[in-house]
């Protein structure tokens, strides 16, 4: 199986790297031809074009920063998709455009799946990511030899769109949980207590978390690099947002977490670290969160094996 793969940038890199890793015929192609470089010197090809690796593969994966981009990569490919081809988006992404241009793809007579990934940039390095697939279930079979490959953990979450939605879902309660961090640690932090307490306190309790485990590392060791920006943030929780108001769901939670990190951003710019969200608070109370024997960055030491498909109980 031929595989393209568009885009470079922190997660379709590392996602990328698995499948030049593990031997698969790989094709990249980005906008940054530094990127594309490095690929091609550990052995990938390189393609000229979006629509060159339509034609040219069997299955082209899509891992792009935004909807719009992701639309503008489908106007170049659409007409070289045909029976046989499968496109896999694994940008995170609105619901409606990935059932959109899914639907495209499908009245060429292509395949389409929107399978985006959880579980942090460290993980997607190592191929021990979860990975979401929505598509009919004759497509999840023929691609999960391939998402085996991806990711670790991985779910069929039923049609086309509906992994986007999981994926939307789950970012901004990752976010809901970074949020509370921030004040949970500079609370304790001014009520005297000591940081690496405080995070082995919360990492044993029936407070922890995924983002705790991760991002609360990096926050206490300073450096804030989770290799996820402010703007992507607001991304996804402004598409869980729109969800939520297209359900009729009247949220209070969600346009407070918006609003604040509207205002990180005007404060530190949109590329900056999401985990810098931290520095309104310590901004407000003069406190520094930071303590000595925490990691700068996040590594993924679990060893990397072939995934699994995750069954909800009942199916």
């Amino acid at each position: 199986m031929k595989i393209g793969f568009i885009g470079l940038g922190n997660v379709g890199g590392k996602l990328s790297g698995s499948l030049l890793r593990n031997g698969h015929d790989l094709t990249v192609h980005d906008l940054n031809g530094d990127l594309v470089a490095d690929f091609v010197a550990r052995g990938a090809k390189a393609a000229t074009s979006p629509a060159q690796m339509m034609r040219d593969c069997d299955v082209v994966i899509t891992c792009l920063p935004s909807p719009a981009a992701s639309a503008a990569v489908m106007q170049q490919m659409l007409p070289e998709v045909g029976p046989g081809k499968i496109w896999m988006e694994m940008s995170t992404t609105d619901a409606d455009e990935i059932r959109r241009l899914g639907g495209l793809v499908i009245a060429a007579g292509g395949a389409a799946v929107d399978c985006p990934v959880s579980g942090g940039c460290h993980r997607a390095d190592t191929g021990n990511i979860s990975i979401f697939a929505g598509c009919d279930r004759a497509t999840f079979e023929r691609i999960l030899p391939l998402l085996k490959t991806l990711g670790r953990r991985l779910l069929h979450t039923g049609e086309i769109g509906s992994a986007s939605l999981l994926k939307v879902m789950t970012n901004y309660l990752a976010t809901a949980n970074l949020l509370t961090l921030c004040e949970a640690m500079v609370t304790m932090k001014g009520a005297g207590l000591d940081l690496a307490t405080t995070y082995e306190a919360i990492k044993i309790s029936s407070g922890n978390s995924f983002v705790h485990e991760t991002e609360s590392q990096v926050i206490l060791n300073g450096s804030r690099d989770i290799s996820f920006t402010m703007d992507l943030v607001k991304k996804d929780i402004g598409l869980f947002q729109k969800i939520a108001d297209d359900a009729g769901v009247p949220l209070e939670i969600s346009p407070l977490m918006i609003s604040i990190f509207d205002d990180g951003i005007r404060r530190y710019g949109e590329r900056a670290q999401s985990d810098d969200i931290i520095r309104r608070l310590e901004e407000a109370t003069g406190l520094d969160i930071r303590a000595p024997g925490f990691p700068a960055e996040m590594v993924d030491d679990e060893p990397e094996e072939q995934g699994y498909e995750v069954v909800p109980p009942g199916r």
